[in-house]
C-alpha cells in the first residue's frame, strides 16, 4: 500500500527534500520515482511536477542512476510533450548542466590528489613507485583518473544517449534534440573518446534513417522543410570537424557522406561559407588517403568558393591558396600506384565505381585529371598569384625539356618545399612525378641507358633519395600500367626504352614539353605526312594548279552570287519549317508532359490513398492491439489481485500457471467459495469458544460468592480509617489559610487611603481626557456634516441642470421628430398623387393603342373580305407565242427587308407594277414574305398592301400566275384542289 503523501506531488517533495537533508538520498530517490512512474502521475499538472522532476534529476546525478533517470525522462516527456515542450528543456538542461558539473567536479579533484599524492618535490622517484612500475605501465596519474574521472564520464555519456534516444523523431523536440547532438560531439572532443564518437554518429545515423519510418506518427519531423534540414546540415558539419579533429578518417567521410544526402534532399541551395567548410575538410581527407587527384580537386573548389565569399583577401593569402591548388595539381602522380592489376573487370568496375562516388560527393559532372586541373588553373591566372618557386617548378616539369638538368634544377625547389610545414606534404609525391618526367623525356632521347647513369640523374637529397631496387619498382609499376615501356637488362645494367609501332596513344605520356615524336607516332602518321608532302610537291611542280584553282574559285563565286536570293528563300523557308515542326514537337511534347504528370499525379495520388488507407489499418489494428492488450493487462492485474486477497486472507497460494490459466469469474467464485468455508469454521469455533468461557465464568462465580462477604467488610473498616485521615487533615489546612488572610489583610489596610486618592485622581484626569476628545469628535462630526451637506446641494444642483438640458434636448428631439413626419408624409401624399395620375395617363395610353389595334383589325377584315369575294379570272382566248402582253396588273414582288409597314407600291400608268417582268416571275411575294410565317407582325404590312390596293385600281382581276394568294387559300389550287408539293412554301 502506497504511503500517506503519494497523493499529493507537493507531500511526497516535502517528504524527498527531508530525507534528502538527513542523508537518505537512496529513500528520497525511490519516493520520488514511484509517484513519478505511478499511472495517477499523468494527471497532475505540470507546475507541480516540474519541481519535483527537477529533484529527481538532482539525485539521479547525485547517486549516478542512469537507468532511473531514463525511465522517468520517458515518462515525463509523455506527460509533458503535448502540454508544456518548455518545461522537457527545462528539466533535460538541468540534467546536462549537473552532469557536466559532476566531470568538472571529479577533474578536478583527480588534479589535487595526483599533486597531493606528490610528497617530495625533489624526489623523481620512489621506491614504490619504481616497484608498482614494473608490474604496471600506468601511472598515479592514469590510475587516479581512472578511479574518480572515468565513472562520471561513464554516467555523462549514458546521459547524452538517453537524452538523445528521449528526444528523436519529436518534431516539437528538435531544436533542442541538435543542441544535444552538438554537445555530445563537444565531449568527445575535450575527452577524446574517439570509440564514443563513432557511436555518437553511428546512432545519429540510425535516426535519420528513422525519420522516415516513423513519419506517420504524430509530431514527427518532417524533412521537407527547408529549416529541419539546414538544422541537420549544421550537425553534420559539426559532427565532420569533430571527426576531422579526432583524426578519426573513415567517420569524417561517412559524415561526407550523410552531408552529401542532406544536400541533394535540401530544397534550398547550401551557404557558401558551409560549402567553404565542406571542401576543406575533403581536402584534409583526400591528403590522409593518398587520393593526391581528388584532394588537388577539392583545393580547386575550396578556392574558387573561398574567393566567391570573401572578397577582401589579402595578397598574400590568395598567393598561399593559389600556390597550394597549383602545386596539389602538381603533385598528382603520373603513373597511379594502386595495388590491384589493370584489366580485370572487376576490378575496372570497382575503380569506376569508386570514381564516381567520389566525383558525386565532389559535385563534379566528370571524372577530374591531373591535365584538366591544370588547364583549368592556368585558364584562372594562378601562375601570375603563386610563388616565384613553384612557377619555375610548374615550368620545369610542364615546359621545358631538360632531362639531364630536371633533378638538378627541382632540388633547390624541393629544399625551400620541404621548409614550408604547409607545403611539406607534397615533396614525396613531386619526386614520382619527377621520376616519371624524367623517364618519359629520357625514352625521347635514348634508346638505351645505363642504369647507373639513371641514378645519377635521378639523385635526391635524403630521404628522397631513389636507390636501383625503388626505381626498378617504379619502372615495372609504369609498365604494368602501360603508362612506361621500359625493359631492365640485369647482365649489362641497362635500360632499353623499346618502341611499339603499334602502340595507342597514352594521354599521360604525351603531357609534358616534347622533343620529337615518338615511333610509334610516326608510324601512326605516316599516311597523312605523306599526303600533306605529295601535295605540297603538286603545287610546287604543276603550274596550271593555281590558275584551275583560282577559276575554281570565280567560278564558285558566280554561282553563289547567282543563286544567292534563291538560297536565302530556301533557307528562311526551311527555316520556318524548322520552326514549326519546333513548334509541333514542342506541342505534343508539352502535351505528352501534361499527360505524363496527370498519371504521375494520379499515381501519386492513388498510392498516397493507398498509403493513407494502410496507415489508417494500421492505426485500427494498433489501436485495436493495445486495446486488446490493455484489457488482457486488467484482468491480469485483476486476477492477480484477487489472488493475493484470497492468499492474504484464506491462505491458499497459487501457482503462477494457475493463475495465468484461470480468468477473474472462476477466481471470484473460488474467492466466494474459500470466503464461505473459512466462515462457516469461524463460526463453529466462536461457538465452542463461548460455551467454554460461559461454563469457566459460572465456575468462577460459584467459588468467589463465599469471599465477597469477607471482602466487603474489610473494604468498609478501610474506607473508615480513610475518610477520618482526610478530614483531619482538611480541618488543618482550612485553619492554616484562615490565620495567613487575616494577617493580609491587616497589612493591606494600611495603604487603603492612599490608594483611594490615587484612584480618584485617575479617574478624574480621564474624565477630562474622555470629554475633550468627545467634544473635538463633535466639532469634527459637525463640520463633516456641513461639508456633506454642501457638496449633497452642490451635487443637487448640478442634477437638476442636467434634468432641463435633458429635458430641453428632449423636447427639441419630438419636435424634429414631428417635423420629418410631417415631411414625410407630405411625401408620400405627394408620390400617391404621382402614381394615381401616371396610372390615369397609362389607362389612357393603354385605350388609344387599343382603339388602333382594334381599327387596324378592322380594316383587315375589310381587305379580307374583299379579297374573298373577288373571284378567279376565266381563261384568255389562245393567242401566238410573243404575242401575249403584260398582265395590266403585276404581282407584288418584295423581299422581306423592302416589307414594311406604310410602304406604299408604286405601279406604272398603265395599272402595272415598275419592276421589270423578271424580278416579278422570278422572286414572288410568297418567297419573299416566307420569313414572317416565323411569328413576325404581319398586320402593319397587310395595311399597307391594302392602301396601296385601293389607290391602284382595286377591281382589277388578279392573274393566277404570281397573284396574291389569301392566307386561308395558301397552298390550294385554283378550283379548291390541293397544289403540288413541289410549289408550297414550306
Amino acid at each position: 500500500m502506497a504511503p500517506f503523501y503519494a497523493a499529493k506531488p507537493d507531500n511526497v517533495l516535502k517528504r524527498a527534500e527531508e530525507l534528502a537533508a538527513q542523508g537518505q538520498e537512496t529513500a528520497a530517490l525511490q519516493a520520488l520515482n514511484e509517484v513519478i512512474l505511478s499511472k495517477r502521475s499523468r494527471s497532475s499538472p505540470i507546475n507541480m511536477m516540474e519541481p519535483m522532476m527537477l529533484k529527481y534529476i538532482e539525485l539521479c546525478v547525485d547517486l549516478r542512476q542512469g537507468r532511473i533517470v531514463k525511465e522517468g525522462l520517458h515518462q515525463y516527456r509523455n506527460i509533458a510533450q503535448n502540454t508544456s515542450v518548455n518545461s522537457i528543456e527545462t528539466v533535460i538542461n538541468k540534467l546536462l548542466e549537473l552532469s557536466e558539473q559532476k566531470v568538472a567536479e571529479a577533474r578536478a579533484k583527480a588534479d589535487q590528489i595526483a599533486v597531493e599524492s606528490i610528497d617530495d618535490l625533489e624526489a623523481s622517484e620512489t621506491p614504490e613507485s619504481i616497484m608498482l612500475s614494473t608490474v604496471s605501465g600506468e601511472q598515479n596519474k592514469d590510475r587516479t583518473d581512472r578511479a574518480v574521472v572515468t565513472p562520471w564520464l561513464k554516467f555523462l555519456w549514458e546521459v547524452y544517449r538517453t537524452v538523445l534516444d528521449l528526444l528523436r523523431n519529436n518534431a516539437r523536440l528538435e531544436a533542442l534534440y541538435h543542441t544535444v547532438s552538438n554537445k555530445a560531439f563537444t565531449f568527445c572532443l575535450n575527452y577524446a573518446r574517439k570509440t564514443e564518437f563513432r557511436r555518437l554518429c553511428e546512432i545519429l545515423r540510425n535516426h535519420f534513417q528513422n525519420v522516415s519510418k516513423y513519419s506517420h506518427q504524430p509530431h514527427s519531423i518532417n524533412l521537407n522543410d527547408p529549416e529541419t534540414l539546414q538544422q541537420y546540415l549544421e550537425v553534420r558539419f559539426h559532427q565532420l570537424n569533430a571527426a576531422v579533429d579526432l583524426e578519426l578518417w573513415q567517420e569524417a567521410f561517412k559524415s561526407v557522406e550523410d552531408i552529401y544526402t542532406l544536400l541533394t534532399t535540401s530544397k534550398r541551395p547550401p551557404k557558401p561559407s558551409m560549402m567553404a567548410n565542406y571542401y576543406n575538410k575533403l581536402t584534409k581527407i583526400f591528403m590522409v588517403s593518398e587520393n593526391y587527384l581528388f584532394h588537388s580537386a577539392a583545393w580547386n573548389k575550396f578556392s574558387t568558393i573561398e574567393r566567391t565569399i570573401n572578397k577582401n583577401l589579402c595578397d598574400a593569402e590568395q598567393s598561399r591558396m593559389a600556390s597550394v591548388v597549383l602545386l596539389s595539381a602538381l603533385a598528382i602522380p603520373i603513373i597511379t600506384t594502386t595495388k590491384t592489376r589493370p584489366g580485370y573487370v572487376e576490378a575496372d568496375e570497382h575503380r569506376l565505381l569508386k570514381l564516381n562516388r567520389l566525383s558525386m560527393l565532389m559535385g563534379l559532372p566528370q571524372h577530374p585529371t591531373r591535365t584538366g586541373l591544370l588547364k583549368e588553373a592556368l585558364d584562372k591566372n594562378i601562375l601570375a598569384r603563386v610563388r616565384p618557386e613553384i612557377r619555375d617548378l610548374y615550368n620545369i616539369l610542364e615546359v621545358q625539356f631538360h632531362p639531364l638538368s630536371i633533378c638538378k634544377k627541382i632540388n633547390p625547389i624541393m629544399t625551400k618545399l620541404s621548409e614550408d610545414p604547409t607545403l611539406v606534404k607534397y615533396v614525396r609525391p613531386l619526386h614520382q612525378v619527377i621520376l616519371t618526367r624524367l623517364l618519359q623525356q629520357l625514352s625521347q632521347v635514348y634508346t638505351t641507358v645505363k642504369l647507373d647513369f639513371v641514378l645519377k640523374l635521378a639523385s635526391f637529397p635524403a630521404p628522397y633519395n631513389y636507390d636501383a631496387a625503388t626505381i626498378e619498382k617504379f619502372i615495372m609499376n609504369g609498365c604494368k600500367r602501360g603508362e612506361l615501356n621500359i625493359c631492365i637488362d640485369h647482365v649489362s645494367q641497362s635500360l632499353t626504352f623499346e618502341t611499339d609501332l603499334f602502340a595507342s596513344p597514352k594521354g599521360t605520356v604525351t603531357e609534358g614539353k616534347q622533343l620529337q615524336s615518338s615511333p610509334s607516332d610516326l608510324m601512326r602518321t605516316q599516311l597523312s605526312r605523306l599526303g600533306v608532302s605529295l601535295h605540297a610537291v603538286d603545287q610546287i611542280i604543276g603550274g596550271s594548279v593555281k590558275e584551275t584553282a583560282a577559276k575554281a574559285k570565280q567560278e564558285a563565286v558566280q554561282r553563289a552570287l547567282t543563286g544567292i536570293e534563291k538560297e536565302h528563300k530556301e533557307t528562311l523557308a526551311r527555316k520556318n519549317t524548322i520552326e514549326h515542326r519546333k513548334e509541333i514537337i514542342e506541342t505534343e511534347l508539352a502535351r505528352l508532359e501534361k499527360v505524363a504528370s496527370q498519371e504521375r499525379a494520379a499515381a501519386a495520388q492513388r498510392k498516397a490513398e493507398a498509403e493513407k488507407k494502410r496507415v489508417e489499418e494500421e492505426l485500427r489494428r494498433r489501436e485495436e492491439e493495445r486495446m486488446q492488450r490493455l484489457k488482457d493487462e486488467i484482468q491480469r492485474d485483476n486476477a492477480r489481485r484477487i489472488a493475493d486477497e484470497l492468499s492474504l486472507k484464506t491462505g491458499f497460494d497459487m501457482k503462477p500457471e494457475e493463475l495465468e490459466n484461470s480468468d477473474v469469474q472462476s477466481l471470484l467464485d473460488l474467492k466466494v467459495s474459500r470466503l464461505k468455508t473459512e466462515h462457516r469454521e469461524m463460526n463453529d469455533r466462536l461457538k465452542n469458544i463461548s460455551k467454554r468461557l460461559d461454563h469457566t465464568e459460572r465456575a468462577f462465580r460459584k467459588e468467589e460468592i463465599p469471599l465477597l462477604q469477607k471482602d466487603y467488610e474489610r473494604q468498609q473498616k478501610a474506607d473508615l480509617a480513610f475518610y477520618e485521615a482526610g478530614h483531619k487533615a482538611e480541618l488543618l489546612a482550612a485553619k492554616a489559610q484562615h490565620a495567613k488572610g487575616i494577617e493580609l489583610k491587616s497589612r493591606l489596610s494600611r495603604i487603603l487611603g492612599d490608594y483611594t486618592i490615587y484612584k480618584d485622581k485617575l479617574d478624574g484626569q480621564r474624565m477630562e481626557s474622555l470629554e475633550a476628545q468627545r467634544r473635538e469628535t463633535e466639532a469634527a462630526i459637525e463640520a463633516e456634516k456641513q461639508e456633506r451637506v454642501a457638496l449633497y446641494r452642490a451635487k443637487r444642483d448640478e442634477i437638476i441642470k442636467m434634468r432641463e438640458a435633458e429635458e430641453a434636448e428632449r423636447e427639441a428631439r419630438e419636435a424634429e421628430e414631428r417635423r420629418l413626419g410631417e415631411e414625410k408624409e407630405r411625401k408620400e401624399a405627394e408620390d400617391a398623387a404621382r402614381r394615381a395620375k401616371e396610372k390615369e395617363e397609362n389607362e389612357e395610353i393603354e385605350k388609344r393603342r387599343e382603339e388602333i389595334e382594334r381599327k387596324k383589325a378592322e380594316k383587315e377584315a375589310e381587305i379580307e373580305r374583299k379579297l374573298q369575294a373577288t373571284k378567279a379570272p376565266a381563261p384568255e382566248a389562245y393567242k401566238a407565242p410573243g404575242s401575249r402582253t403584260t398582265p395590266s396588273v403585276a404581282p407584288l414582288a418584295r423581299s422581306a427587308n423592302a416589307y414594311s409597314p406604310g410602304a406604299i407600291h408604286k405601279t406604272s400608268p398603265s395599272g402595272g407594277s415598275s419592276l421589270p417582268p423578271k424580278e416579278v416571275s422570278g422572286g414572288s411575294w410568297r418567297s419573299s414574305s416566307a420569313g414572317r410565317s416565323t411569328g413576325e407582325s404581319f398586320s402593319s404590312s397587310r395595311g399597307s398592301f391594302g392602301s396601296s390596293r385601293t389607290n391602284s385600281d382595286a377591281s382589277a382581276p388578279l392573274k393566277s400566275t404570281g397573284s396574291y394568294v389569301p392566307p386561308n387559300r395558301r397552298g390550294a389550287a385554283p378550283g379548291g384542289s390541293e397544289a403540288p408539293k413541289e410549289g408550297r412554301w414550306r
